[in-house]
């Protein structure tokens, strides 16, 4: 039988405190111990089922990260406070002074701007590259390269990563293949392809909700445990601890996703199918049009479509504007960064979630000022939100 993210994460059964059809929240900085020894045991790794200090673990964030490697077919996974806390201490851990990273050229702002800008004050240095031309790929790897990185829906010029040929070269030269699947949880599987490390902004589509900042690394148990060692682990010594509290709300919120990602895939694809119908420049990895198409068709679950994140290019930051502001006024969406909402989002990357990277490099990437970025969000009748997308486009000239 084919892997399923979504029957992965039903088929957990997790039991409340009380009998509870929810997992008892544990509301508890710290925990306490019957035995000093216990406590000892504990601090080395040495006592299953024990909690010490919420920085190191707690039953809410297990459960959460229990369910979240289940849905990317892993051995395990971390919970973290932010997308950023599960990203930087991947590099920190696995890098030492003096290593190399390959990265796609096409990545969230934060991530380049940690890569490009942080990252070298370690003399951890980063090649960034055009992850769909394999042959550069592969010529950038050389022999303190440590990491391979990408997006599987690169943010925000839906590039498409081969996850299984960027494998075999990751494989090739000794390198963990590190791939961000924030843009398409449940549509692929990044492990099953032969990624090393999987990642997620949890405060996305798996949420869902924004209201909630989180990550997550899915990984093996082995190094989960290694990065959260008290000694030298990245992620334990780092603090970027997901709160409680949080962790037991997007427990609830992931139950739903496989019932909103193939309705933001739905509408999503309704909205790149009429902007291409009417002449607008849109990129959807879901429409035949896109140059990956083929690609992301073979290692995607039908069952959840292509996502829910477009490209639209209106050419100047000026066209972006105005349309945005005329959107918001007719109730399209929000001017807002972030996705996964179950209102539609736009932005202008190139301003806004992609700032960070210089605008000569945007321009060699082919990031217009004028692109605006989608994330498509619920609507139960996705032709009347394009109607009035249709209506501002016309009024301010653009179709």
């Amino acid at each position: 039988m084919a892997f399923d993210p979504a029957n992965a994460i039903q088929n957990l059964q997790f039991f409340g405190e009380f009998g509870g059809v929810n997992p008892s929240i544990s509301d508890s900085s710290t925990y306490t111990f019957l035995a000093a020894k216990t406590m000892f045991d504990t601090f080395e790794g040495n006592a299953d089922g024990c909690y010490l200090y919420s920085r190191h673990s707690t039953p809410s964030n297990l459960y959460l990260a229990s369910a979240l490697a289940a849905m990317e077919n892993t051995e395990a996974a971390l919970v973290t406070a932010s997308g950023m806390g599960a990203i930087t201490p991947v590099f920190l851990h696995l890098c030492e002074a003096g290593d190399h990273v390959v990265s796609s050229r096409t990545i969230y702002g934060g991530t380049y701007a940690f890569l490009k800008n942080f990252a070298p004050k370690f003399n951890l240095t980063t090649n960034f590259v055009d992850i769909t031309n394999l042959e550069l790929v592969e010529a950038a790897i050389t022999p303190k390269t440590k990491i391979l990185y990408c997006e599987t829906v690169s943010n925000p010029l839906m590039e498409i990563a081969d996850i299984k040929r960027l494998s075999a070269i990751a494989k090739k030269h000794g390198v963990k293949l590190v791939v961000d699947n924030t843009f398409s949880p449940l549509s692929v599987t990044p492990a099953n392809l032969g990624a090393d490390i999987v990642i997620h902004s949890l405060t996305k589509f798996i949420n869902g909700s924004s209201d909630t900042v989180a990550g997550v690394l899915c990984t093996t148990r082995e190094l989960v445990d290694d990065m959260c060692n008290v000694t030298d682990g990245a992620a334990m010594l780092m603090g970027s601890t997901l709160d409680s509290l949080r962790a037991a709300s997007i427990l609830k919120n992931l139950r739903t996703l496989h019932v909103r990602m193939p309705q933001h895939s739905k509408n999503a694809l309704y909205f790149a199918q009429q902007f291409e119908a009417d002449g607008v420049k849109v990129i959807y990895p879901g429409l035949g049009s896109h140059k990956s198409h083929e690609i992301y068709k073979s290692i995607m679950h039908p069952d959840y479509g292509f996502g829910g994140m477009l490209s639209i290019d209106v050419e100047t930051e000026e066209n972006a504007s105005a349309l945005m502001e005329a959107m918001q006024e007719k109730n399209v969406g929000y001017l807002a960064v972030s996705l996964g909402f179950y209102r539609t989002l736009f932005s202008a990357s190139g301003s806004s979630t992609s700032s960070e990277i210089p605008e000569d490099e945007q321009a060699e990437m082919g990031l217009s000022p004028g692109l605006i970025r989608f994330s498509v969000g619920l609507d139960c009748n996705a032709e009347t939100s394009y109607a009035k997308i249709r209506e501002v486009m016309t009024a301010i000239g653009l179709i």
